[in-house]
């Protein structure tokens, strides 16, 4: 497969890296992202999960140009993270460390959260991701690529250096324009340089390379390589974004309870452990919540989901709103009021639960419900107020 030669800037001049250096020869760009990331993580954690989300779009692009897989029209991260070539290509693992990337940096930059905390486990994320890079895309032993370190306050130059405050905020300007630099020469080295897509064989011949290098480094390393463990943390993130009492790891609180023994399911001990649960002040469920492993097993996820709603419907006397995810691709499906499923952007509220549910009781039908002629009181507006209540009293959720 060709390869090819990008424009090089000194790599001297573009921030050290404690995490990251394997990947200089090769990547600069993305050594210096992580470096930037490790010196900002304690002073700055929002502007290195930014640096982070950055290294997460500058990897995806560098996939798509050299496995060459076909750019879908919208060439936005999500867009290029849920095109079905680059799903096919990509590990779950994997996949989910990028949505994390992505996840956490659009947090930072348009939600202004993150902390220190937070940006030293994406950096983690990130140095996963970078091994699996490595290991798939070059021929070097991967075993000899360092454990993650935590960086020290002020990154690797931060803790080298001892010179004035201003020399070192001055160097790290300097450095920044050098990495723009770099950034912008690599994208417009990709705008000139025209690759056909790849061939069925070549595209299937990097798949097995992209699966081995997952399988090498789950056995490598199965805690830092977990597909359920990164999945899980995102779902208790987008949890806690909702205003949700999360528990740390397995921890419960009295509004989330994880792992949660569900009886009359369809197994040999009529028992089984809906992931999540989340619970009403009155201790009645709100929601149950499926986390399946990946996009393709949906269907299973929403079975297996609605069979957990029903065992704690019987046990509780009240449904449960279904939701199933894999983290960063959730859906919810109210099946008590006929509703089919459909893809959210995120868990709903205690609030918006609650509504949910004492609508189930309280709402009056459409069917009774008439304009109010003070308002809407000519024939063809009234006309039109009674096909749109049609409309909506058989479950659609758009109406012209």
């Amino acid at each position: 497969m060709h390869k090819p030669h990008f424009m090089r800037l000194e790599n001297d001049s573009i921030m050290k890296s404690l995490n990251f250096e394997f990947l200089r020869s090769r990547w600069p760009e993305l050594a210096g992202l992580g470096g930037f990331a490790e010196t900002y993580a304690h002073t700055d954690p929002r502007g290195s999960l930014a640096k982070l989300r950055q290294f997460g779009e500058e990897l995806t692009k560098w996939i798509y140009h050299e496995v060459r897989l076909p750019i879908p029209v919208r060439a936005n991260q999500i867009e290029l993270l849920e095109a079905q070539p680059f799903l096919d290509y990509t590990p779950q693992v994997v996949l989910s460390k990028l949505h994390t990337l992505r996840i956490e940096g659009n947090r930072a930059v348009h939600g202004s959260s993150g902390d220190t905390t937070t940006a030293l486990r994406i950096l983690k994320e990130a140095h996963n991701i970078a091994r699996w890079l490595f290991a798939t895309h070059t021929t070097d032993d991967v075993s000899a690529v360092t454990a993650f370190v935590e960086p020290p306050k002020g990154g690797v130059e931060g803790a080298e250096q001892r010179k004035e405050k201003r020399a070192i905020l001055q160097r790290l300007v300097d450095q920044e324009a050098q990495l723009q630099k770099l950034l912008g020469e690599i994208a417009n080295e990709r705008e000139r340089s025209t690759k056909l897509e790849a061939t069925a064989e070549e595209h299937n011949a990097a798949l097995q390379a992209a699966a081995a290098a997952s399988e090498k480094l789950q056995d490598l390393d199965p805690l830092s390589f977990n597909e359920d463990q990164t999945r899980r943390y995102l779902i208790d993130q987008t949890l806690a974004d909702n205003g949700w009492d999360v528990g740390a790891g397995e921890l419960n609180t009295a509004e989330v309870h994880k792992e949660v023994l569900v009886q009359d399911q369809p197994t040999d001990s009529t028992e089984g452990y809906a992931d999540y649960v989340l619970f009403d002040d009155n201790g009645k469920p709100l929601a149950v919540i499926e986390a399946k492993r990946t996009s393709k097993d949906s269907q299973l996820g929403r079975t297996q989901a609605k069979l957990y709603a029903d065992g704690l419907e019987k046990e509780y006397g009240q449904r449960p709103i279904i939701f199933y995810t894999n983290g960063f691709e959730t859906f919810i499906w109210n099946d008590a009021e006929g509703e089919s499923w459909r893809r959210i952007y995120g868990f709903y509220s205690k609030d918006s639960l609650q509504h949910l549910v004492y609508q189930r009781t309280a709402k009056a039908p459409l069917s009774e419900v008439t304009p109010n002629v003070d308002i809407a009181g000519r024939m063809y507006q009234v006309e039109a107020v009674r096909r749109v209540a049609e409309r909506f009293a058989e479950k659609k959720r758009k109406a012209l």
